[in-house]
């Protein structure tokens, strides 16, 4: 067993292989079991130093499902939060699009902002955290500069200044000025603990007032978030949390194919135009230390008559060059298409995970290299698994084993690898994975 997997924590262990076998990818742990995606990770990160200076960036990952597309957007969410990043996560679905006509935008708006995370609060549910760091820190950092105790006049006095600053910069902004007074109402309540108040501020910035004379009434605002312009509001939060500190914004949007499955055509395109409008704010430097990353299957993006691809300004932007293949893809184009993983990096990723669960149920590990090897000839030897097995498969196949190996000393490897089930239900999967066409799946 090696140094780093004896170092797993249960807690982390546990929650890493049930995430897997259940096909899901595991919030945490994910450092301990990534392997490949070295190529497409040092271009997004690449990405997330221009954003950090002031630029903005927009990418789409591209993989079937399973093939480890979710995985990357999930352990680019914890390299961006290491690196001082407030990320926003949300998946696309019926409900949560782009645009509609019965808030389905101002949903998928609701939706990442819920899910508001940051390095100290990674579960999501930062805003109300965020903004009470930030009066804190401009709190402090006016009494360093002035060397005034708290309670005295001149003290909130250049606090004022210092706030007044941020508002300032934001009020600037499309949508700016109403989002400044309410940064300045918040900051008001906080100083006066005033809960009530601070409470109706979130739930404005969370999307959540549905009538202009609500929020009139309750905040002295004539501006609610709506379905239209929801994502100006993010580019605002944005440019807010740089002035609070942090790094910058990173957005991550997945199942795009919620999209591609829209029956009327008019709906589909209104929600490809309001995606040509957050790429082409991004490459044309309208947005400022905000980074957009979208998840979608090959189909979702390539099918010129439902997918991305039937709104011709988006084709135009997003079609691979003529000199892009498998093996040779420019990952600093728009579109990342992930490669399948190798069956080395397969091994690799199998050797952690046996030495993950022989640390979680305190074994010594019994699986040799030599019987992963076999493991992952069985699963590559399939008829059709060069086009169709997935990561994902792989993984619940092996966790499964390990399983049945832990609870049934007697069994072996070879034993379980040669039974007929086994060999039946990997060619089942095949089968099903082949010609199934809208079940998602995270990985």
């Amino acid at each position: 067993m090696n140094e780093e997997n004896r170092k797993v924590p249960k807690r982390i262990a546990q929650t890493v292989l049930n995430s897997l076998k259940g096909g899901v990818v595991p919030r945490i742990g994910l450092p301990y079991i990534t392997v490949g995606r070295k190529s497409e990770i040092e271009a997004l990160l690449h990405d997330v130093d221009i954003i950090s200076e002031g630029g903005a960036s927009f990418r789409f990952i591209v993989g079937r499902y399973g093939s480890g597309k979710s995985f990357l957007l999930q352990t680019i969410r914890n390299y961006v939060m290491d690196r001082g990043f407030i990320v926003a996560d949300a998946d696309l679905s019926p409900e949560r699009r782009l645009q509609g006509t019965k808030g389905q935008g101002l949903a998928t708006y609701r939706e990442l902002i819920g899910n508001l995370s940051t390095k100290t609060k990674p579960e999501g549910g930062a805003l109300t955290l965020v903004l009470d760091r930030w009066i804190s820190t401009v709190q402090s950092e006016a009494a360093q500069e002035t060397g005034l105790v708290p309670g005295d006049p001149a003290l909130t006095q250049a606090v004022d200044r210092k706030i007044y600053a941020v508002t300032s910069s934001v009020s600037e902004l499309v949508h700016g000025f109403e989002f400044a007074r309410l940064l300045s109402a918040y900051y008001h309540a906080y100083v006066n603990g005033d809960d009530e108040t601070k409470a109706k501020v979130v739930r404005w910035f969370r999307g959540e007032y549905n009538l202009k004379k609500e929020a009139k009434e309750e905040l002295g605002v004539n501006m609610i978030i709506t379905d239209d312009d929801w994502y100006d509001y993010l580019k605002i939060f944005a440019t807010f949390f740089r002035l609070a500190g942090y790094a910058g914004m990173m957005i991550m949007i997945d199942e795009l194919v919620n999209i591609y499955k829209i029956p009327n055509t008019i709906t589909r395109q209104y929600n490809y135009e309001k995606m040509l409008t957050m790429y082409n704010d991004t490459l044309q430097g309208k947005a400022r230390y905000f980074g957009i990353i979208m998840g979608a299957t090959p189909q979702a993006v390539e099918d010129k008559r439902r997918g991305i691809y039937s709104y011709e300004a988006l084709r135009s932007r997003l079609a691979e060059g003529k000199f892009s293949r498998p093996g040779t893809r420019d990952l600093l184009a728009p579109v990342i298409r992930l490669e399948p993983l190798t069956a080395e990096e397969m091994l690799v990723l199998c050797e952690k995970l046996a030495d993950m669960h022989a640390g979680l149920y305190g074994y010594p590990r019994r699986l040799t290299t030599d019987d992963l090897v076999a493991f992952i000839k069985v699963e590559f030897g399939r008829i059709g698994a060069d086009q169709n097995i997935t990561p994902r498969e792989v993984i619940r196949d092996f966790i499964e084993l390990l399983d049945l190996l832990y609870q049934h000393p007697t069994m072996t490897l070879t034993t379980l690898l040669e039974s007929d089930e086994f060999s039946y239900a990997k060619s089942e999967a095949v089968s099903d994975e082949a010609e199934e066409g809208f079940v998602e799946f995270t990985i």
